[in-house]
């Protein structure tokens, strides 16, 4: 996958893995590009990827509580056909999930050729969430070969035809807590109160710590990290959006070529049925 100058602007960069040296705001005078273009043209070559049925699309979204991650998948998938996408939202292991090894859950849920699918969190969990808090005995675990076999896994989809993009939602510690704030001030918000919220908060600095371990040992080559600032919803929909545009444009440039014998066929099977 070759990424745009404006893509690359957003690259992790494995030698300096601290998130807080990456923006969470941008610049005012920083222009973006429009988000309803990015859009309709999600829509539109989405709809080639799903004509073709040759590659596949998987977007992964991670990101503490509150920075958005819900909003920023419906958002997406404002113009996406509903027939080639799907999102899926992962939150902590249960019994079944955890007697498993930590992709087996994931894996049913892979997008097929000609899809784009979305994880709201993803297998990363298991290298985030789970350090923090543990679904098993915490001497079974073995961080480095999770994060071996990520890199594995993900090299392996991208072999076979399925780029995976991979953004992580920058969010400050400001915003973060003006967010926990909100869901109390609007009763729209309410329903998403949960205590786990508030041992999110606490924990937030080992959190990310995680986080910054986890993304520096599984960003590579073939399937990088873009950090993408927070703080402002409407500037990181139109970041990913723009992203995930291009990535579509070289999956997927063209519709597939037409057949004019097939053509002809239709156009005979038509008249024969009334249809001139």
């Amino acid at each position: 996958m070759e990424y745009t100058a404006f893509a690359r602007t957003w690259f992790l960069d494995p030698k300096k893995p601290a998130l807080g040296r990456y923006p969470s705001l941008l610049d005012d005078n920083g222009k973006l590009p429009a988000l309803e273009a990015s859009l309709e043209d999600i829509g539109e070559y989405q709809r080639r990827l799903w004509a073709n049925g040759r590659k596949a699309l998987l977007l992964v979204i991670h990101g503490p509580d509150t920075s958005g991650k819900d909003s920023l998948i419906r958002t997406l998938a404002t113009y996406a056909d509903p027939a080639g996408f799907h999102a899926w939202s992962f939150s902590r292991p249960t019994a079944t999930e955890s007697a498993h090894d930590f992709l087996w859950r994931v894996t049913p849920l892979l997008p097929a050729y000609g899809q784009m699918v979305a994880f709201n969190r993803s297998h990363h969990e298991a290298v985030i969430a789970e350090r923090v808090w543990p679904v098993r005995a915490e001497e079974t675990y073995d961080w480095q070969a999770r994060y071996r076999a990520i890199r594995d896994f993900e090299r392996h989809l991208v072999s076979e035809g399925t780029c995976v993009v991979k953004v992580w939602l920058n969010l400050s510690e400001d915003e973060h807590k003006r967010r926990l704030l909100k869901r109390l001030d609007k009763p729209r918000k309410r329903w998403k109160f949960d205590r786990s919220d508030i041992e999110g908060w606490k924990q937030r600095a080992t959190y990310q710590a995680y986080a910054e371990e986890a993304l520096a040992a599984t960003h590579t080559d073939e399937v990088p990290w873009f950090v993408v600032p927070g703080d402002r919803k409407p500037e990181a929909r139109a970041i990913v959006a723009a992203l995930v545009a291009d990535v579509l444009k070289q999956l997927a440039p063209d519709y597939p070529e037409e057949h004019p014998d097939v053509l002809e066929e239709y156009r005979t099977l038509l008249a024969e049925n009334g249809v001139e």
